[in-house]
């Protein structure tokens, strides 16, 4: 179990550390990635080598945040990881990394305390929130890479902070951000965050749409993703990224559950809520967890088995 350290703790760490691995979570999204080069770019700026390490590619709507310099190459000296609640969640690098973590920063109410150490703040809107309080106690000076880093997890985890995950903190944190780098164009990114689709993207949502299921007299919504779904209409699987807010789209709706299609009859569910479920409870009967309105977990079985089981425990928790 994780020895649980405060801020000065945590920037105190940092000041210490070398030749850094920083693990950030496979299908990385905005948080994590923001969260992973703004503290390479802090630990860069402290005199440090780092490096990212994630099992899958960083998607190329968030390739801005990248340094312009190749990843170097060195053994790991320190380890930390940030965004991640659980050691499944390094993907195929968990037999390397598993046990060797020191100091985990993240906001998920699920951290399970693989870490040695760690600092988690689970009512902060993104891990990148939870960064930016380090970084001023560690007190380098922002350059722009790492405001967009912040800005970019920040404005990601709360749905362009429009999700309940959207505190006071959040909104001040980002004014400080947008006031000290007011040349930054926070209007694209959202709008390349938020608004621009490829045309696979808009098949995937419109074909998602008309084929959600309604359940509990309208209370839970569920999509679903098949790798036949995506062949037979074109869709790129990557462009099932991101729609697990499509099912609480229709009104009155409480649960929104997205399956997608591993392997073997091997599904990723995301939970949703909007204001009565803990889906960070349910998917954590399942071996996952996440956030009190968004969670995630695996499961195994044929789809009508699934189907039964997320829907009998989202019964339960509706009552």
């Amino acid at each position: 179990m994780s020895k649980l350290i405060d801020i000065p703790a945590a920037a105190e760490f940092l000041k210490n550390c070398r030749d850094v691995h920083i693990l950030i979570h496979m299908n990385p999204d905005g948080d994590c990635i923001g969260s992973g080069y703004s503290l390479q770019a802090v630990l860069k700026l402290l005199g440090k080598r780092a490096k990212v390490v994630c099992m899958d590619p960083i998607p190329e709507r968030f390739q801005f945040l990248l340094p312009e310099e190749q990843e170097e190459e060195f053994p790991a000296g320190n380890i930390i990881s940030v965004d991640c609640a659980d050691e499944s969640r390094f993907g195929t690098f968990r037999e390397t990394y598993a046990g060797k973590v020191e100091l985990c920063i993240d906001h998920h109410i699920s951290n399970d305390g693989y870490a040695h150490q760690a600092y988690v703040e689970p009512d902060a809107s993104s891990a990148c929130e939870v960064l930016y309080k380090i970084y001023r106690e560690l007190g380098v000076t922002f350059n722009e890479q790492i405001a967009k880093c912040l800005y970019t997890g920040i404005a990601t985890d709360t749905g362009c902070f429009k999700f309940s995950c959207t505190g006071a903190d959040t909104h001040l944190i980002v004014s400080e951000i947008m006031r000290e780098f007011p040349q930054i164009r926070y209007d694209l990114i959202n709008r390349k965050m938020f608004d621009v689709k490829t045309p696979s993207r808009i098949r995937a949502e419109m074909l998602m749409l008309s084929q959600m299921e309604y359940h509990l007299d309208g209370k839970c919504t569920m999509i679903w993703e098949t790798k036949a779904i995506c062949k037979e209409n074109h869709i790129n699987q990557k462009d099932m990224e991101g729609l697990t807010s499509l099912p609480l789209q229709p009104d009155g709706v409480e649960v929104g559950i997205t399956l997608r299609e591993q392997d073997d009859n091997w599904y990723r569910i995301s939970l949703r809520s909007t204001d009565q479920v803990n889906v960070s409870e349910i998917c954590a009967k399942f071996g996952g967890g996440g956030h009190v309105r968004a969670a995630g977990c695996q499961m195994q079985g044929t789809a009508d088995e699934i189907r039964t089981t997320l829907l009998n425990a989202v019964a339960k928790a509706l009552a």
